[in-house]
């Protein structure tokens, strides 16, 4: 027996050149002896402060939503209507204010004769006013009854369901989006590496060739092919490289708010997600499609917005009640009288005419209503378009795959093949850079061939949600 000594000394691994069986018999009988130190695993180590950001999917998705404009816009117009909801819901209810004012009226100076002799003359100038110095403080709570002020409310809670599905629009584009620039980053890095490994195998096809030209086995055009063959693969690595850093670029932008670069990305293509049936698809699609939401909504205000232009056409009321002090003095009593006191008013406003304003304001809603109501229509086509459509395309892809997957494994093994017949001078040079183009093309598609699923099933559930 001999032993190997290049290792640690008190860690020494003997090497059997007896049979399989009886070195495997040795070889854990020694192990058994030797002290635990020797199998002590080795300490994790500590990440370097440079190493970069290894993110996944779901990484990459809560990060954009964070920095994508046209996600935060959504956000924003779904915060506003709620806002608007808030303030068409304060129309209905009464609103309590307190005003504090003080008017003073020029007085009529002295009196004549005649109104001393009276006593009824008054000594202010505006018979409007009650006194040259009046003092008011009071509440005042003032509600407002109309159609209109109904009909609004309702229309923003149709707005803000309508926002709301415009939000949940935007989420799943983002979703659709972030995936296509991950899982492009992700295909780009694989076909970097299959240039790589084709720009190995060329080169290595060039040794061959330049060889069996020494032994006065092949021409030099041969060699002069595996050149040029080798020359394209090197080409075609460095458009890799380039495609890989633009898909670098691109991922950066959308989850990173200070454009970083310095970050690895999880290659998950060989876990597909399950691909459930269409009639689960269809019945998930009716009741979870944001878009049918947002066009329901969207013909539910525009109904509101008639009826709040009919209300302009009918009589409205608003009711006031005041408690206070309204005085020439700024007391609670003057003279033995209480100044504290409360008033109501009551208005009915009834709208006469308006040179046609009011019936062009509902003309305008009626002419809103009606496109709403297409585009409620529409919506539903569409739905059912995009299903089939969209599902068609995922199935596809899916049932691709195996597919794929066996033409690059035969690629492979055809290039194998045909560099072993090359040398036998069985094949010629031609036969070789094909097969080495065919490889490639079969490894890129079957890469594009699992990113293809991932951003069909993405598509999908823009209609559907998860499933």
């Amino acid at each position: 027996m001999k032993f190997d000594t290049q290792r640690q000394p008190s860690c020494l691994i003997p090497q059997f050149h007896f049979g399989r069986r009886l070195l495997l018999t040795i070889f854990t009988l020694v192990l058994s002896t030797f002290p635990q130190q020797c199998f002590a695993q080795a300490q994790p180590a500590v990440p370097s402060p440079n190493a970069p950001l290894t993110i996944t999917l779901q990484d990459a998705l809560r990060r954009a939503q964070q920095n994508d404009p046209q996600y935060r816009s959504a956000v924003t117009d779904l915060g506003l209507a709620r806002e608007d909801r808030v303030q068409a819901r304060a129309g209905l209810l009464p609103d309590v204010n307190y005003n504090n004012s003080f008017v003073y009226t020029q007085g009529t100076g002295p009196l004549p004769e005649s109104c001393k002799n009276i006593g009824t003359c008054p000594t202010f100038r505006f018979i409007a006013n009650n006194g040259v110095h009046e003092y008011i403080s009071q509440a005042d709570v003032h509600e407002a009854l109309s159609l209109t002020n109904v009909a609004d409310y309702r229309r923003s809670s149709a707005l803000l369901a309508q926002a709301r599905a415009k939000a949940e629009i935007a989420t799943r584009g983002l979703v659709v989006t972030v995936t296509q620039a991950y899982y492009g980053l992700v295909v780009a890095q694989r076909k970097y590496a299959n240039e790589e490994r084709a720009a190995a195998e060329a080169a290595k096809f060039l040794d061959i060739s330049q060889k069996l030209e020494a032994g006065g086995e092949v021409a030099h055009a041969d060699v002069i092919k595996a050149t040029i063959q080798a020359q394209q693969q090197q080409r075609d690595l460095q458009e890799a490289q380039l495609a890989m850093e633009r898909g670098r670029l691109d991922l950066a932008v959308l989850v990173f708010p200070d454009f970083n670069q310095n970050f690895t990305v999880v290659d998950d293509l060989q876990t597909p997600e399950p691909l459930p049936t269409f009639a689960e698809v269809e019945t998930a699609g009716k009741k979870n499609n944001p878009d049918l939401r947002a066009a329901l909504s969207g013909y539910e205000a525009a109904r509101h917005e008639v009826t709040a232009a009919w209300g302009g056409l009918l009589p409205s009321l608003t009711v006031d009640y005041f408690y206070g002090i309204d005085a020439n003095q700024f007391a609670i009593t003057s003279n033995g009288v209480r100044n504290l006191g409360y008033s109501g008013v009551a208005t009915l406003l009834i709208p006469v005419f308006s040179w046609g304003a009011d019936r062009s304001k509902l003309k305008q809603a009626e002419l809103r209503r009606d496109q709403a109501h297409v585009e409620l229509n529409y919506a539903q086509k569409q739905l059912l378009s995009h299903l089939r459509q969209f599902y068609s395309e995922a199935e596809t892809a899916r049932s691709e795959m195996e597919s794929l997957r066996s033409s690059a494994e035969m690629a492979a093994d055809s290039l194998r093949l045909t560099t072993l017949r090359y040398q036998a001078g069985e094949a010629t040079v031609l036969e070789v850079v094909d097969a080495q183009n065919t490889l490639t093309l079969a490894r890129n598609a079957y890469d594009d061939g699992e990113s293809r699923y991932r951003v069909a099933v993405a598509n999908l559930q823009t209609l559907t949600g998860t499933f």
